[in-house]
């Protein structure tokens, strides 16, 4: 028999799982962000570039470069104060300017750090056999490291934040050591030396012109826009850092900085140690080549562990952020809304983590085993700068709309909000400019190929999965939200 003086208890909707609130520091969030540059990997595959586009100018280059990346970094910064969540730019854009704006922006990110990513990983597999002194030409025992250790660093990302970051510590500690004390050691070589085919450093390295005013402005300033870029990371896990509408931006410059002064200290260091010609011939060892030249072989290994580390802790960063960045998009139904599920239990987006792990898994193999692809992809690697260089000025562009009403409201303001943002856009958008047009036609169709299928998405979003996003009002400071 019912008590009627007792009602009858109806359960209660449960919230859904969310990401792990204050799970990290500010410092491990740098790091995160400076994984995500892939320092070792990236200067590996760039030095020998960076050296002939600048005509060994590299190190004026880069350090002018870090000028608009860090200007931008303080417009992630604003805006992270303002709305901290991990669909970042993608939400920033599109609540400040406009929702489909906002979609290409998200849509370049996961590009970005997709592509990116398989371009990092590349070299994994022959780092890891060079370490161990084995032939680097096999294809399956590539893919089989390679593949291994995106499986490991899935698992890893799955398992939460906190191990990830924990991770990322040990293996940033151990890459960054051997990084500046072989690059220190390269440029003690290179101004004592006496020995045959070094390059002799001198005052036209301080110019970002190099020697004899040859180097390429446009050419070196987009290498190094992509060398640098990878500090946004920060803000991807910016849901689970502690103060997270303050230490995420702050993050984010100090990753900016650190991996300027850390890309200009290996580039100098190391780009004279050989000849120009020999340089070139080994650009894609180009890292253990060089130390090779003042090391020995034992060296050379040493830096072939820090390539392969920075390789394993990119591709668990890549996980993490893009998986972040999925989830972002999915919760405003922008993706397949099963990307937005996070396990209660572990607090990760396990659904989003999953996917991109299989398409590393995917693109590596198809890059690898099918030879007649790699140009195609090779194409798409090459672009993956402009895809950064897009969704900065985006993003940098969303700062100032937003906080417009500042601009005008004292001069420091003006600077900050304003002017010094507005340059980098127009300094990045004339460098953007200068590569397409001097890139081949098969790299510009990638480049419209990559967005006709993020347009095709984006109505897919808009009129099959009824994304509320693209309904959104325009927002600003003054609106009070």
């Amino acid at each position: 028999m019912t008590n009627p003086g007792v009602k009858a208890l109806s359960p209660q909707p449960t919230a859904p799982a969310r990401l792990e609130p204050d799970a990290i520091g500010m410092a491990q969030d740098t790091v995160i962000g400076m994984a995500s540059s892939a320092p070792a990997a990236t200067a590996g595959l760039t030095l020998a570039a960076l050296a002939a586009a600048s005509a060994y100018g590299a190190g004026a280059v880069l350090v002018l470069t870090a000028i608009p990346m860090l200007i931008i970094a303080n417009s992630y910064r604003k805006l992270n104060q303002w709305n901290a969540n991990c669909g970042a730019s993608f939400e920033w854009v599109g609540r400040a300017i406009n929702p489909y704006l906002g979609y290409i922006t998200g849509w370049l990110m996961l590009t970005y750090y997709i592509i990116g990513g398989v371009a990092l990983i590349v070299p994994l597999g022959p780092s890891v056999l060079q370490a161990l002194d084995v032939s680097t030409t096999n294809t399956w025992s590539n893919l089989g490291i390679t593949a291994a250790v995106i499986l490991i660093m899935l698992v890893i990302a799955v398992m939460g934040i906190r191990l990830t970051a924990r991770t990322q510590i040990v293996m940033a500690a151990v890459e960054y050591t051997i990084l500046v004390g072989l690059a220190i050691a390269g440029l003690i070589f290179v101004l004592n030396g006496h020995h045959p085919g070094i390059v002799h450093f001198g005052t036209a390295w301080l110019k970002p012109t190099g020697i004899g005013g040859q180097g390429s402005f446009s050419g070196a300033f987009l290498i190094s826009a992509f060398v640098i870029a990878g500090w946004d990371g920060t803000m991807y896990v910016n849901e689970e850092v502690r103060h997270r509408r303050v230490a995420p931006g702050r993050a984010a410059i100090w990753a900016a900085a650190l991996l300027a002064v850390l890309y200009t200290l290996i580039q100098v260091g190391l780009q004279g140690t050989v000849s120009p010609k020999n340089l070139q011939l080994h650009s894609t060892s180009v890292l253990v080549y060089t130390v090779q030249a003042f090391g020995g072989t034992g060296w050379g290994r040493v830096m072939a562990i820090a390539i392969a580390l920075s390789v394993i802790a990119t591709t668990g960063v890549g996980i993490v952020l893009t998986a972040r960045i999925m989830y972002g998009m999915a919760t405003w139904r922008a993706l397949p809304p099963f990307l937005a599920n996070v396990s209660p239990r572990r607090n990760t987006p396990v659904a989003a983590s999953i996917l991109t792990g299989a398409l590393l898994l995917a693109l590596i193999a198809a890059y690898l085993i099918g030879t007649s692809l790699q140009n195609a992809f090779e194409d798409l690697l090459l672009i993956s700068s402009w895809l950064t260089v897009g969704f900065y000025m985006l993003t940098a562009l969303a700062m100032t709309t937003y906080y417009r009403r500042q601009v005008f409201a004292r001069f420091q303001t003006a600077l900050t909000v304003g002017l010094l943002p507005l340059a980098s856009v127009v300094f990045l958008g004339w460098v953007l400019e200068r590569s397409i047009q001097a890139a081949p036609l098969a790299q510009k169709w990638s480049l419209v190929g990559l967005l006709a299928v993020g347009v095709a998405l984006m109505f897919t979003a808009r009129f099959v999965w009824k994304s509320s996003f693209f309904s959104l009002s325009r927002e600003s400071e003054a609106s009070g939200d």
